[in-house]
């Protein structure tokens, strides 16, 4: 498949996983200050671990070209581009304080099980598949932020989420820096990868990374369940 292509059919995949019974039921959660320091604890862990995971792919992959595209992206994410000064994970430290956090709190947060769980097959998906599997699954996990794709649908999840505060919690957009990051960076690197698919993933690895794509997205489902699962559980 062409990059045309390969965008069009991660993007009925993706707007598929929108769809999906999880998401229903995650954006269905009222938000309260105490959920939402629950989901952005969550969220840390879930962004630290993008780096092991991109790590494994960029240790995997004998392609020049390849690993230079992820350090790019690895640049903005741990060091700073033009949403932070710190790297990526310090917009949900900003955010967190919006809701009571402290950065100790997201950084010394604890994983709850189905986020453990989800954490260990992208990082067993990242490390044992090949590099092109995984370039696959972590590249389509940036398509949900994605306004482009998915605005008719209420937007990405930054954008919704962001909303969703806003009703919920009285919050502004200045509140929200990651989401406001997240909202325009992911429309970048959803397109980031799509040359590679298109020059490396043919033949029987075209199927196999469109399966990875298939598997990250059912991951990412569990994780947002259970996300709502544990929100649930904390009264209003």
């Amino acid at each position: 498949m062409d990059a045309a292509s390969w965008r069009k059919n991660i993007g009925e995949m993706v707007r598929e996983y929108a769809r999906s019974p999880q998401m229903e039921h995650y954006f269905s959660v009222p938000v309260t200050r105490e959920r939402a320091a629950l989901m952005l604890k969550q969220l840390g862990l879930y962004v630290r671990h993008r780096r092991d995971c991109w790590a494994n792919v960029s240790s995997n992959c004998p392609e020049m070209a390849v690993k230079h595209k992820i350090l790019e992206h690895e640049m903005g994410e741990v060091i700073k581009d033009k949403y932070s000064e710190h790297g990526h994970l310090d917009l949900i430290v900003r955010q967190g304080r919006a809701v009571g956090l402290s950065a100790e709190n997201i950084l010394n947060a604890e994983p709850i099980p189905m986020t453990r769980a989800t954490l260990y097959a992208w990082a067993w998906m990242t490390r044992s598949k090949s590099w092109i599997e995984g370039v696959a699954a972590l590249t389509v996990t940036e398509w949900g932020n994605d306004d482009r794709l998915l605005g008719d649908m209420g937007g990405g999840h930054s954008t919704r989420m962001a909303k969703k505060w806003m009703e919920d919690l009285g919050l502004s957009w200045r509140d929200m820096p990651n989401f406001g990051a997240h909202s325009e960076a992911d429309e970048e690197h959803s397109d980031m990868f799509l040359p590679f698919l298109e020059r490396f993933a043919t033949g029987e690895k075209e199927k196999l990374a469109l399966q990875a794509v298939q598997e990250s997205l059912d991951l990412f489902a569990i994780y947002r369940e259970g996300v709502a699962i544990a929100m649930e559980k904390i009264r209003q």
